[in-house]
């Protein structure tokens, strides 16, 4: 349930007088708002960047950047991102005296999803136009990437980036084995039930025509309905004849195949003592500290994101 506007406005106030922010850039983001007997706490506020969400994007700032490092807020979901990112500048313009935010230094990340998102007073109309506008062949276009404001993900949901290809070993070396169907995790083989799961999804069924545009650069697929593009995804996938073939694959379905519910079945082995989501968690808080190092590269989106911040510090 998205914020009323008695609670964005307090909600946007809270940051914009919140001295941390002084000199600093402002990143929101998707994510729970933490609440105390129904309302935001100011000691929420303080232990933002410890919450999911917005504690995975503070992992992923590069390695090399050690100060004014960005300051990272859940903003509740995307419509709440977009209504927060447009209230904190007009508030801003309202009385300047008041608020510790630079304009200049405020930026929001979204999650992708099947359905858009519009967007009021912003250069973009909706997050499929900034989608487009920003990636190619699933690389972020490095061309107008620090021209963006409002950053929408390459993968549909943050949970897709937990899964790219090059996190097997990452899986492989940690030290409390995570399971996947009561079996240690192999990435390939999530990507079969995924791929399976096509023929079933109805918010894809409904959204076809967009999920097919978006992967439109990857040959091969039969896209012309829903139930041949999960049996030529599994064909293609099993006969690539390359790694690069087969990660192209893997990123198409991430684009278009939502993996939160695949990732909420990651699960410990039996020496973890305390909860399945503070287990997966501690592995997101891994993943972000591997993208912390692929910061030159666009084809991991979030670190080049945040390197291209690095410009307005």
């Amino acid at each position: 349930m998205s914020l009323s506007p008695e609670q964005l406005e307090k909600h946007c106030r809270t940051i914009i007088q919140s001295s941390k922010i002084k000199n600093k850039i402002v990143v929101i983001c998707e994510g729970e708002i933490q609440k105390t007997q129904g309302r935001p706490s100011p000691q929420s506020y303080k232990n933002m960047e410890h919450m999911p969400d917005a504690n995975f994007y503070k992992a992923c700032v590069p390695r090399w950047w050690s100060q004014k490092l960005p300051q990272f807020f859940n903003c509740g979901d995307r419509k709440d991102v977009i209504d927060t990112y447009s209230t904190l500048l007009n508030l801003h313009n309202q009385d300047s005296s008041s608020s510790y935010l630079h304009p200049d230094k405020l930026f929001a990340i979204i999650d992708l999803d099947l359905q858009i998102q519009n967007i009021h007073d912003y250069s973009f109309a909706d997050t499929e136009e900034i989608f487009h506008a920003l990636y190619n062949k699933f690389k972020i276009n490095d061309g107008n990437a620090a021209s963006h404001r409002i950053w929408v993900t390459g993968l549909i949901h943050k949970e897709a980036y937990f899964l790219i290809p090059e996190l097997q070993s990452l899986f492989n070396k940690f030290s409390t084995s995570p399971l996947y169907n009561e079996n240690p995790i192999v990435l390939k083989d999530m990507y079969v039930d995924m791929a399976d799961a096509i023929i079933s999804d109805i918010d894809l069924k409904n959204n076809l025509p967009r999920a097919v545009d978006r992967i439109s650069c990857c040959p091969g697929l039969d896209c012309s309905e829903i139930e041949k593009l999960g049996k030529s995804w599994k064909y293609q996938f099993k006969n690539s004849k390359d790694d690069r073939e087969k990660n192209e694959l893997v990123l198409a379905l991430l684009t278009i195949k939502k993996a939160k519910d695949y990732w909420n079945k990651v699960q410990p082995c039996s020496e973890w003592t305390r909860t399945h989501e503070a287990f997966r968690e501690q592995i997101s808080l891994e993943i972000g500290r591997f993208y912390s190092e692929q910061s030159s590269d666009p084809k991991y989106h979030i670190p080049f994101f945040l390197k291209t911040l690095y410009e307005f510090v």
